[in-house]
C-alpha cells in the first residue's frame, strides 16, 4: 500500500485511495469512493459510495461525506461539519435515487460545525465560517457566515480578508497576490 490506514479504520472493497493519503481511527471508506493523493481523513469520518475527493483534501474529525458530494483539490472540511444529500428526508420514504449533488470547488474551506444543504456549489477558495448554514450557491472567494449564511466579504487564496480600493483592487497581505472585484465577482490578477 502506498497510503496509510489505521488498524481501526474500515476500507471497503472497491474504494480507490490515492498515494500518500492517511486514514485515521474509526474511519469508514465505502465502495466506489474515490480519494485523491495526499488526502488526510481524521478520526470517525465516513465517506459514502461515489464520493469523490481531489488531491490534498483535509477532512477533520467527525465528518460524514455523503453520496453526491464532490470535492476538488485542496478542500478543507472542518471538524463536525455536515453535508446533506436529500432535500426532503423522511425515515419511512426511501429516496436513495434522489441524492442531490454538491460541488466544493478547489481550495474551498468549510469551518467547524457548518452545514451545507445539498445542491449548492461552493466556489473556489471560498471560506465558510464556523457554524454557518449554506442554503444557496457560494461565489468564488466569498466569505460566508451565519444561519442562513450571508456573504460579508471576500478572501484571498491564503484565507485573508480582502479590502478593495476604489478601483476594485486588493492585495493579499500574506502572499502579495493581486485581486480584482468587478461586477460582483472576484478574480485573481495576473499582473
Amino acid at each position: 500500500m502506498d497510503y496509510f490506514v489505521h488498524e481501526t479504520a474500515v476500507i471497503d472493497d472497491g474504494a480507490v485511495i490515492g498515494k500518500g493519503t492517511k486514514i485515521w481511527h474509526f474511519t469508514h471508506v465505502m465502495p466506489d469512493a474515490e480519494l485523491g493523493e495526499n488526502c488526510n481523513l481524521g478520526q470517525n469520518v465516513v465517506v459514502s459510495p461515489k464520493v469523490k475527493l481531489g488531491r490534498n483534501v483535509k477532512v477533520q474529525n467527525n465528518v460524514s461525506i455523503y453520496t453526491g458530494v464532490i470535492c476538488e483539490d485542496d478542500v478543507f472540511l472542518g471538524p463536525s461539519m455536515v453535508f446533506t444529500n436529500i432535500v426532503n428526508p423522511r425515515s419511512a420514504v426511501v429516496r436513495r435515487d434522489e441524492y442531490v449533488e454538491t460541488q466544493v470547488r478547489k481550495g474551498a474551506s468549510i469551518g467547524a460545525n457548518a452545514t451545507v444543504i445539498c445542491g449548492n456549489e461552493l466556489g473556489k477558495y471560498c471560506l465558510i465560517g464556523a457554524g454557518a448554514v449554506i442554503t444557496k450557491p457560494v461565489p468564488p472567494y466569498a466569505l460566508m457566515v451565519g444561519n442562513p449564511a450571508k456573504q460579508i466579504g471576500w478572501v484571498s487564496e491564503y484565507g485573508h480578508r480582502l479590502e478593495f480600493d476604489e478601483d476594485g483592487r486588493a492585495t493579499c497581505p500574506e502572499s502579495g497576490d493581486q485581486y480584482k472585484l468587478h461586477g460582483g465577482e472576484v478574480t485573481k490578477s495576473d499582473d
